[in-house]
């Protein structure tokens, strides 16, 4: 783990009259892990270097984790195959794709999210170095890039889910496909609006035990900095109605839409988050490694805020769930964010085989392994 703090790239952002600096670090190896905060018995370290704009991940059932990305337009395969919690290898698989954001895997093929489409890389896992000519899945979604980057998995019930942002900040648009979570077939026919009203999110997963759908979503800005509130929303069902543009959190009236339609409307959120904090990538725990009372709750990487007052986020959060509720939300790991300084910023949490958790960087172009070395007797597997 090194503690030297060089910083090559600086950049600023002018929020409500106050900077807030993204400083990324020279070189990989220099990454200031020691100023990450977790709970006693957890460790940190860096599973994959160079790996850049990492964002949302996937894990074969032979261990290759696929990771997209935005701006970069590629998406890696990373690998470890000697099994030291390292990766031994970063495999560019695919180039000048339009954000391609949103990986999934299913039977020997990737599935990538672009923004107005949805790409198969069959056999892929034979053909790493020398991948095959993608099949369009589906190619009829907006193409808009405001909030077009696209989260995508697949459910319990073997559909695709993919949500299609809102084209703005805040607006009301007569295509019900714009603030939703939609589902297709793997063959990418079938598709429906799952649940609306859901502003712009990126990511979700279901509940291990009930197999429901829970899912974070991004509130709008320019209401201040305390409003609204991120959300962690619960979908148990089909067609549901989440608020956006109406309502925001529990019961905040959008000013410029709430005054058609009340908060009692729609549903509202399982756990209102922080406000701005960017909450994106969200996992269930699934592992035996963590501590029991880890198990089956929920996991958020907060990418952070760009245009608080205070910055906020950049870092990794918990939910605590009782009774299938959503009953506690707290900081699991922080130090991203230093002051005003950020030198990394969360997308995406991946529990892998052996109970760690992974924890993708877009900034510092890097992931994360978090482990739990407090030591005791070893859990049994549920």
């Amino acid at each position: 783990m090194m503690h030297t703090r060089r910083f090559l790239f600086k950049f600023t952002f002018l929020s409500c009259g106050v900077l807030i600096h993204l400083s990324l670090p020279a070189i990989a190896q220099e990454l200031p892990l020691d100023k990450i905060v977790l709970p006693k018995g957890f460790a940190i370290s860096v599973f994959a270097r160079d790996v850049p704009g990492a964002r949302s991940m996937t894990l074969s059932p032979s261990g290759t984790l696929f990771v997209g990305t935005r701006a970069a337009g590629k998406v890696y395969a990373v690998l470890d195959r000697d099994g030291d919690n390292t990766a031994d290898k970063v495999i560019t698989i695919a180039r000048r794709l339009n954000s391609p954001n949103g990986v999934a895997f299913r039977d020997g093929a990737m599935y990538v999210a672009e923004i107005n489409r949805v790409l198969r890389y069959d056999n892929i896992e034979a053909r790493l170095a020398d991948p095959p000519t993608p099949v369009v899945v589906n190619d009829t979604f907006p193409s808009d890039p405001h909030h077009g980057w696209k989260f995508i998995r697949f459910g319990p019930d073997g559909r695709l889910y993919v949500p299609v942002g809102a084209p703005c900040n805040i607006c009301k648009e007569s295509d019900e496909r714009y603030a939703s979570i939609t589902r297709m077939k793997v063959d990418g026919t079938g598709r429906e609006i799952f649940a609306h009203g859901v502003r712009n999110t990126v990511g979700f997963d279901w509940h291990p035990q009930t197999q429901e759908l829970w899912f974070t979503d991004n509130g709008r800005d320019w209401m201040g900095d305390n409003l609204p509130p991120d959300e962690l929303n619960h979908a148990p069902q089909k067609g549901l109605h989440f608020g956006f543009p109406y309502c925001h959190g529990r019961n905040v009236a959008d000013p410029e839409f709430g005054g058609q339609r009340r908060c009692q409307e729609f549903i509202p959120p399982a756990m209102e988050l922080g406000p701005h904090v960017a909450s994106l990538g969200m996992r269930f725990y699934t592992g035996t490694m963590f501590p029991d009372k880890y198990r089956n709750q929920i996991f958020i990487a907060e990418h952070g805020s760009w245009n608080r007052s205070t910055p906020i986020g950049y870092r990794i959060t918990l939910v605590r769930l009782e009774k299938g509720r959503a009953a506690k939300y707290e900081v699991f790991a922080q130090g991203w964010l230093q002051g005003r300084t950020a030198w990394g910023r969360p997308v995406d949490v991946q529990v892998m085989p052996d109970g760690a958790l992974l924890v993708s960087d877009d900034f510092a172009g890097a992931i994360y392994r978090i482990s739990y070395t407090g030591g005791g007797t070893p859990r049994r597997k549920l």
